[in-house]
């Protein structure tokens, strides 16, 4: 039986989205976190990615020139993404979530092939990351370290194999559906087609970018002269990147420490640089570099989780962050479009939406989620009116 409720600028619907998206058009975007097919902890919903059929109706929903962006696992984007392409999208680019927060989830071979032998293991240390049968059961995810309170150590040749890495990152697939004509004639039709490029920069305090003399030469991009006296300041941040993280130290620290930024030089054999950059007060273009050095973490978006981020009640096991799914919905949707996420969940994506100043439409097969989504999006609804009035 199909439900449907409006919130506010929220419109969503308990059902099946094959059901749902049949009635749906002129959506300006759709952002969402489906099924990954890896049978997360069980869960009948995850057993597989959605296939090409679901995608194509959502194809026929949104606008020409919209966006979609799609998370999947890492073990089974191709698979999430090759149905969107078969369903007639364009894919542009893969955009990269790294996180420090996985738990790593490998079969310890050397205590199997012990177990199997019959060998005795040493006792080498506690297990920091121990925790009670008891307290697991009131965890949100069903996975990590069961009264495993200490940690051994064999002698066999296996001792120290395993069978996975850490997790530490998920790929969002960044599709489009075509259109004809040029970008700028389609944007001026049906308001999609383009990416939020200034209001997803990244950072916004004021950063000072080096003078033109630091090319050589005095050679601007155009192969003019420059300037050499003069030192710009941007205000608006770095240009957004395919990738972005959680802002964990872990992360960052996998990320090498560099020296002062000089700009965007693509021919290093010549005196001109790519069209486009800074110009001066009189026009003149000069240096794009920003002087300034640190990890390369630095020029990336820094979403961070918190457990108050899901909100009471909230027990589904994928939960993205709210901040980083405003970026995402900022990053492809005209001002005032809607947002649509067929796989709604416990609608982060909805209160990600909302909380942008977009309408959205969203779809919930489970009922319980369902209920747990409305009540999150009705608080970000709430949030909104009191930010506004």
């Amino acid at each position: 039986m199909l439900t449907k409720k409006t919130i506010g600028n929220a419109t969503l619907y308990c059902g099946d989205s094959n059901e749902v998206l049949e009635q749906l058009t002129d959506i300006d975007s759709c952002v969402t976190d489906p099924p990954y097919g890896l049978s997360f902890m069980g869960k009948s919903w995850d057993y597989d990615v959605p296939q090409k059929e679901l995608w194509e109706k959502v194809f026929a929903s949104l606008k020409n020139g919209s966006h979609l962006l799609s998370f999947f696992g890492s073990r089974t984007y191709h698979r999430g993404a090759i149905p969107i392409e078969d369903a007639g999208f364009e894919i542009r680019d893969q955009l990269m979530w790294l996180y420090g927060s996985g738990f790593p989830k490998s079969h310890n071979i050397g205590k199997a092939v012990d177990k199997l032998q019959g060998n005795e293991r040493e006792v080498v240390g506690k297990n920091p990351n121990s925790r009670s049968a008891e307290l697991h059961k009131k965890t949100v995810y069903e996975s990590g370290l069961r009264d495993n309170a200490v940690i051994t150590k064999g002698n066999s040749e296996w001792e120290g194999w395993g069978t996975a890495l850490k997790p530490a990152h998920e790929p969002i697939v960044m599709a489009r559906k075509p259109f004809k004509g040029s970008v700028a004639n389609n944007v001026l039709e049906h308001g999609t087609g383009g990416i939020n490029i200034d209001e997803c920069r990244v950072g916004t305090d004021d950063m000072k970018f080096t003078k033109a003399s630091s090319l050589g030469n005095n050679m601007t991009m155009d192969g003019g002269k420059a300037n050499k006296d003069y030192i710009g300041e941007d205000k608006q941040g770095r240009f957004p990147a395919n990738v972005m993280h959680d802002g964990s130290d872990l992360v960052q620290e996998i990320f090498p420490k560099t020296g002062k930024s000089s700009g965007g030089r693509s021919y290093q054999n010549t005196n001109q640089m790519y069209s486009g950059g800074w110009a001066d007060e009189m026009g003149n273009k000069t240096d794009p570099g920003f002087g300034d050095e640190g990890t390369a973490a630095r020029y990336f978006y820094c979403p961070k989780a918190s457990k108050k981020d899901r909100d009471e009640g909230n027990n589904h096991p994928t939960v993205k962050p709210t901040e980083l799914m405003r970026y995402l919905c900022r990053l492809v949707t005209p001002k005032g479009g809607i947002v649509l996420d067929p796989f709604m969940g416990s609608g982060s994506t909805g209160k990600a939406a909302i909380l942008e100043g977009f309408h959205f439409v969203g779809i919930e097969l489970d009922p319980d989620y369902f209920e747990i989504a409305c009540a999150r999006i009705e608080k970000a609804v709430q949030d909104k009116n009191k930010e506004l009035f």
